[in-house]
């Protein structure tokens, strides 16, 4: 939710893209195959895409986002990267499956979008996660903040949840163990849960 301010090339730049990329590549790299297909929903400003591919050269990266000018920007990053492993931004939305891909992918990346959402496009992004993660062990990794009942709720966070739902009632943090038996009911089995920097966690998630 960071102001993002426009570069000279056209592209976007998110402050807070830049603060977790390191932290979020750190996991990704450990957990990522080593070659094959990732999707990215909801890429926003694309500055991910670009350091995660640059990171990563033996995966194919395709990047997505719904909103015209956030692929805009992906685009922009993406001619400036110039990486052979980067591909051209998807006009995927969550809520239409007529904007889905059908080819298989090896992971899905989905990072700050499930709280600047409806909840029905979590309910999607499982749907697409096990329509196109089609072998077992396909990765979905989920990154940003969560209510845990385990865990109290950072004032940061509380603070965050409630500007979210005074922008749109629809949006908010959203209950991770409700995530969790969602991803369940589409054949994905939660295999890590880990703290991040600022109060966030990163869930990943097993094709069973």
């Amino acid at each position: 939710m960071d102001t993002l301010s426009a570069l000279p090339d056209g592209a976007l730049a998110s402050p807070a893209s830049d603060r977790n990329a390191e932290p979020i590549l750190k996991l990704l790299r450990a957990h990522l195959p080593k070659s094959g297909r990732v999707l990215e929903i909801a890429a926003g400003s694309g500055q991910h895409a670009v350091a995660f591919s640059s990171a990563l050269p033996g995966l194919s990266w395709t990047p997505s986002d719904p909103s015209p000018e956030a692929r805009a920007s992906i685009a922009a990053w993406t001619a400036e990267a110039d990486l052979s492993n980067l591909q051209p931004p998807l006009a995927l939305n969550c809520l239409d499956e007529t904007t889905w891909p059908d080819a298989p992918f090896d992971a899905l990346v989905c990072i700050n979008m499930i709280h600047i959402s409806p909840w029905s496009a979590t309910e999607g992004l499982m749907t697409l996660a096990e329509r196109v993660l089609r072998r077992p062990g396909g990765l979905l990794y989920l990154y940003g903040p969560y209510r845990e009942a385990e865990v109290p709720l950072a004032s940061s966070n509380e603070a965050f949840d409630a500007s979210l739902k005074a922008r749109d009632p629809a949006w908010g943090l959203r209950d991770r163990d409700q995530v969790v038996a969602l991803a369940r009911s589409h054949g994905l089995t939660l295999t890590l849960r880990t703290e991040m920097p600022a109060n966030n966690i990163s869930l990943l998630f097993r094709r069973t």
